[in-house]
């Protein structure tokens, strides 16, 4: 992985200030996903800003997975988010830990905080906690069972614990204040009855810490210098510190939070919740199909580490919510892989050149170079024929006004090799175009004297129709149809999500290809002229190679800048 040069930011500068004051010796940080899907670009912004904080200052940083809630999570999505984090090119070097590694101590905390009088067990319904907890702009009221005797919470939590009352029925809360102007503050569970066997645990426990409670003890366990997350945790800073202060003489460390702004990208379903939906749907392949906003999906179609690392760095850490253009992580790919990618030639929608002045038999070597900035990259040779094939949208019977590729009359160059000018067209029964029919002239050969003559036509692709070999192009756009706010994510009643789905977001072609081609890999990338950057894809058979096109030549953002 290529060293990443990334800006300072308001973060860093906060952590400079705390070890300037002496707050930390030593800087310590978590990753902490949950184990209920796989990870998407979304992530990206946290997972990379955590683990490049440990780097920079020289310290450590935990892969903790966040499994308190058994009924979604699998250890699938353990094994393809440590694959992920490893793909950017980042390692906990602090060590690999679990939120179910802290059950037992989590559970030691909440019956210390009922002796103290810190939490009490509420037999309001979730409707009725609902309703008890107020409104922003207006107070809660306490529980019936706020003011309970401590023995008598403790006992209904040890017979919770014991698997005597039914899911739903009682709730372990924090005793805080029901008036805060926070509604974080007011009450919050801290325990719920939950009779799922865990896929690490099994069913040692039927009562799972919430997510609140767990996630500040795991992190003063560990030691955890800065806690860092997304901004819409920002409300829950003041429990996050209430959670440590009350728990201090059973904790090592205290902990900062500190929060940034979430990453939002346009036509970009950031929810797993529906990527899920669309997983169990079948409306995409898989969660690494290169549609999905999955880093396996990313990978799979193309994206390289580097660009997305480049990627965040680019958008830069704020704590002011916006949205960013899908057009910008495209333009990060494209300026990382035009330096590495191959060129090469490949027709995605073949139609046949006929050189009827070419001597029939004979073949000319044409040899292009891999690579225009890298000339240790190498050269490769084609043969060309009578025979050729060339975009079918590059031929046009009667051109539209300014149309500069081929049509009857008009020279175009093939790349590398011929002035061609084309004389007409073969037809079917039907009238489709079977062939078009070229001359060539011969004194016009790429390097040679007649090469510098001018012409109106544009250079095209081609490739020579005795060598080449088939293949499957797969051309993607985006899923949704339209943007998809954090609001439409929690408002589901107000539009289908599935009637948003873009039905052309994928596109399949039968095209041909030069024989170099024929040796790639999967995961290998090119670009093919003039058509954009393709992967070679794990679903390619000896017979039929398939190509993901990663992202186009187009690039957007960058005119957008200059």
């Amino acid at each position: 992985m290529e060293e990443t040069t990334v800006r300072s930011n308001f973060i860093w500068d906060a952590i400079d200030k705390d070890l300037a004051e002496n707050r930390y010796s030593e800087i310590h940080t978590r990753f902490p996903p949950e184990p209920n899907g796989y990870m998407h670009i979304g992530h990206c912004k946290a997972l990379i800003m955590d683990f490049l904080t440990a780097e920079k200052y020289g310290g450590k940083c935990n892969l903790r997975f966040d499994d308190t809630n058994p009924a979604k999570e699998d250890t699938e999505y353990v094994e393809a988010i440590k694959r992920d984090i490893q793909w950017l090119g980042f390692h906990w070097t602090g060590g690999e830990y679990y939120a179910s590694d802290y059950y037992d101590k989590c559970y030691e905390i909440a019956e210390d905080w009922i002796r103290r009088g810190l939490a009490y067990v509420d037999e309001l319904s979730k409707d009725e906690m609902r309703e008890y907890r107020g409104t922003l702009t207006e107070p809660g009221k306490n529980s019936p069972w706020r003011d309970r005797p401590w023995e008598e919470s403790l006992d209904l939590f040890r017979r919770m614990r014991a698997g005597e009352f039914p899911e739903g029925s009682l709730t372990l809360r924090a005793k805080i204040d029901m008036a805060s102007p926070n509604i974080v503050m007011r009450d919050p569970a801290m325990y719920r009855i939950l009779y799922k066997e865990h896929w690490r645990t099994g069913n040692k426990w039927c009562i799972y810490p919430m997510y609140d409670f767990a996630h500040p003890i795991g992190d003063a366990l560990e030691g955890i210098s800065h806690s860092m997350c997304s901004l819409e945790y920002e409300i829950h800073r003041p429990l996050y510190d209430w959670v440590v202060e009350k728990s201090a003489a059973m904790l090592p460390a205290k902990p900062r939070q500190i929060e940034f702004s979430r990453l939002n990208m346009t036509n970009t379903v950031m929810s797993k919740r529906y990527l899920r939906q669309l997983v169990e749907g079948g409306y995409v392949s898989g969660w690494d199909d290169p549609r999905m906003p999955t880093l396996s999906g990313m990978r799979r179609r193309g994206f390289t580490a580097q660009a997305i690392r480049n990627f965040v760095d680019v958008i830069g850490m704020s704590k002011a919510d916006s949205v960013v253009d899908f057009a910008v992580l495209e333009h990060c790919v494209r300026e990382d892989l035009g330096d590495k990618a191959a060129r090469a030639m490949a027709v995605l929608d073949p139609v046949k050149v006929i050189l009827t002045n070419w001597p029939e038999g004979e073949t000319k070597t044409v040899t292009l170079e891999n690579h225009p900035d890298h000339p240790e990259m190498g050269t490769r040779t084609l043969t060309l024929g009578r025979e050729l094939y060339i975009e079918r949208e590059d031929f046009m019977e009667e051109p539209v006004k300014k149309y500069q590729r081929m049509y009857p009359g008009n020279e175009v160059r093939l790349k590398g090799a011929y002035i061609v000018k084309c004389e007409g067209c073969e037809k079917d029964e039907n009238g489709n175009i079977t062939a078009v029919l070229c001359t060539v002239d011969f004194d016009s050969f790429s390097g040679s004297e007649g090469a510098d003559r001018k012409i109106k036509g544009k250079t095209l692709h081609w490739v020579p129709a005795g060598e080449c070999f088939p293949f499957e192009a797969r051309l993607y756009e985006s899923l949704l149809n339209d943007d998809m706010t954090d609001d439409d994510e929690n408002e589901t009643d107000k539009k289908d999500f599935i009637s948003r789905l873009n039905p052309d977001s994928l596109k399949v072609f039968r095209g041909v290809a030069e024989k170099c081609l024929a040796e790639a890999q999967t995961g290998d990338t090119f670009q093919f002229l003039r058509t954009g950057y393709f992967c070679k894809d794990p679903d390619s058979t000896a017979e039929l190679p398939v190509f993901n096109r990663v992202v186009g030549l187009k690039d957007s953002f960058a005119k957008q800048t200059k």
